[in-house]
């Protein structure tokens, strides 16, 4: 059963076309919840960050370069704060992703993950956790602690760009694109003991033009990233970064895959058998669902309507050219969004709404 049809208008900003992609909102307990709150956000017109919204498009003006150059203005502007913490570090592509072989791969264009580590790391330090803000947090102004949370934001903006930058080489058809609909200060809610059968290791896999509730509100890396950054033979104890934790609470943020489904491939499953594995080793069990690992599926766009055509290739190349969200609409509520990432003014306006100024 349907619950609701979601309109999505992409826009070329070059050309000024406008192109609409159309969510189908399937019926459950989490989905209403979650659409209650969508409409809650359309309604208040929060801010959609859109200097957060397009991940692993290599070809995107966000590419890795410039995510790296914007890693170092915050690591600077927070050096420059005055809050007793300092980072001593800079990244660039050549201390970043290398050619060497990393993790067994070889085929070059290699991120190194133990950077991405550190900087997470950096994060949690300055950051705390939820229900437990650090005193550095604590001490710093609006711009610093708007700078505090870009280095998780650009953290995860990075790895997602350079596998993507990576797969262009080593397989083209395997890059992860995706949209990430996020708004500032979103009304948070707390999952439910039946919210948790969404979850389970087999929704790892996420098809084409899935759609996915935010729920990744915790403060660190999930058990997912961690085995997938650190690899099977990788210990919990032996980490720079070890915050981990299940996911309690959810928003009216959602996802939207653009990648190819997996799951019917033996190397995917051959990976998922070694994340089995790696979790028991660990000490969890794999078939925990309160561990909420995965995506809790929500909706699908429906290709043919949105594109003409269900080919992942002439959906990107289509995508390509229209990563700008200009309105969403429910049955109940629209808003526009005509403010862009590269505006001058947008990050003092993300702080204004951040601190509701």
């Amino acid at each position: 059963m349907i619950l609701d049809r979601i309109q999505i208008d992409l826009r070329d900003r070059a050309s000024g076309r406008v192109s609409p992609v159309w969510v189908d909102i399937y019926d459950s307990s989490l989905s209403r919840r979650w659409l209650t709150a969508l409409n809650q956000v359309l309604t208040d017109g929060l801010v959609l960050e859109k200097n957060y919204c397009f991940f692993g498009f290599a070809e995107a003006e966000r590419n890795g370069p410039y995510i790296l150059d914007q890693v170092n203005r915050s690591i600077l502007a927070i050096n420059d704060a005055d809050i007793g913490y300092h980072i001593n570090d800079h990244f660039d592509m050549a201390n970043c992703v290398t050619d060497d072989p990393v993790d067994g791969r070889i085929v070059g264009r290699n991120i190194i993950h133990d950077r991405f580590n550190w900087l997470h790391r950096y994060f949690e330090d300055l950051q705390g956790t939820s229900g437990n803000i650090s005193s550095f947090y604590l001490r710093a102004d609006p711009a610093t602690r708007w700078h505090i949370r870009q280095l998780n934001l650009l953290c995860h903006e990075f790895e997602s760009w350079a596998l993507s930058y990576r797969k262009q080489i080593e397989a083209p058809g395997w890059q992860r694109p995706s949209q990430l609909m996020c708004w500032l200060n979103a009304p948070r809610f707390t999952l439910e003991e039946s919210d948790y059968e969404l979850f389970g290791i087999d929704t790892i896999n996420r098809s084409l033009g899935g759609c996915y509730v935010g729920v990744n509100k915790a403060v660190g890396k999930h058990h997912w990233e961690v085995f997938t950054d650190e690899g099977k033979n990788s210990r919990l104890g032996e980490l720079v970064s070890t915050t981990l934790r299940s996911q309690t609470e959810a928003a009216a943020d959602f996802d939207i895959e653009w990648g190819r489904d997996p799951g019917q491939f033996e190397w995917q499953q051959k990976k998922l058998a070694d994340f089995r594995e790696w979790l028991t080793a660990n000490g969890f069990d794999p078939d925990d669902k309160a561990l909420t690992i995965g995506h809790p599926k929500i909706g699908q766009v429906d290709l043919q309507a949105s594109f003409g055509t269900e080919d992942y290739q002439r959906i990107w190349q289509h995508l390509n050219t229209h990563l700008d969200v200009l309105s969403v609409t429910t049955r109940e509520a629209c808003c526009q969004y005509q403010y862009h990432w590269s505006d001058a003014d947008f990050q003092s306006r993300q702080i204004e709404n951040l601190t509701g100024a």
